[in-house]
């Protein structure tokens, strides 16, 4: 969350220096359900969310975690988009996850663990065979790897 907290900062820095912005009332700000973008127009509401994406690549933040809401009237004729941050895995991902990895024929466990999914087993090769698989399965999130052993 830090890095998104720095890539939104370098987003206002950036929108106050932009000529197309100036005497905009664009506005990004970080909120506990996500990410909100407020801005005059539709065009200017791309522009902020193609600059935040660069800043979250930049900050090597999976962009693919990002749950674009739609875009909606606000007061004043303003245009208000929220961006949520999917954190963890949800269950009904996770149980396809656990049972695509059962589906391998390997010997290994998968368990969920509240919003993330163990895999365990003897084998350092069986373990890597699932992480490859898993690399290759698209579930529309980004996958991390940590603590292998």
């Amino acid at each position: 969350m830090q890095e998104v907290d720095n890539a939104v900062n370098q987003t206002k820095k950036e929108i106050s220096q932009r000529y197309d912005f100036k005497n905009s009332k664009a506005q990004v700000n970080i909120e506990d359900n996500g990410i909100k973008i407020i801005a005059e127009d539709d065009f200017k509401l791309k522009s902020i969310i193609d600059i935040l994406e660069t800043r979250l690549i930049n900050r090597k933040v999976a962009v693919k975690n990002l749950d674009f809401g739609k875009a909606e009237e606000a007061s004043g004729g303003m245009l208000r988009q929220i961006i949520k941050i999917q954190q963890g895995i949800e269950t009904e991902k996770a149980k396809q996850i656990v049972k695509d990895i059962k589906n391998l024929k390997l010997k290994v466990q998968g368990q969920i663990m509240e919003d993330q999914v163990r895999v365990s087993g003897k084998s350092r090769d069986d373990l890597q065979a699932v992480i490859q698989f898993l690399k290759q399965k698209d579930y529309n999130l980004e996958l991390q790897f940590i603590n292998y052993r």
